[in-house]
């Protein structure tokens, strides 16, 4: 049961973000073959602040795609 955990700057409305996790829920339930209601997915806003922070806090997970730096 794949959990998709997203970490975003705040600006956006649940509204928005449910949105988002809905359509990145069937997406994943697609790429996988697997019902959607198997996947799990999760927002966290992260004040722009603490941005580098929170990435670094990170490093215990494999991250595939980096964020790109400005």
């Amino acid at each position: 049961m794949p959990h998709i955990d997203i970490t975003m700057i705040p600006g956006r409305d649940d509204t928005a973000k449910k949105e988002l996790a809905v359509k990145i829920q069937r997406f994943a339930a697609d790429e996988l073959g697997i019902d959607k209601k198997f996947v799990s997915v999760s927002i966290e806003d992260i004040a722009k602040e603490n941005w580098n922070e929170h990435i670094q806090n990170m490093c215990d997970k494999k991250m595939f795609l980096h964020p790109i730096k400005a």
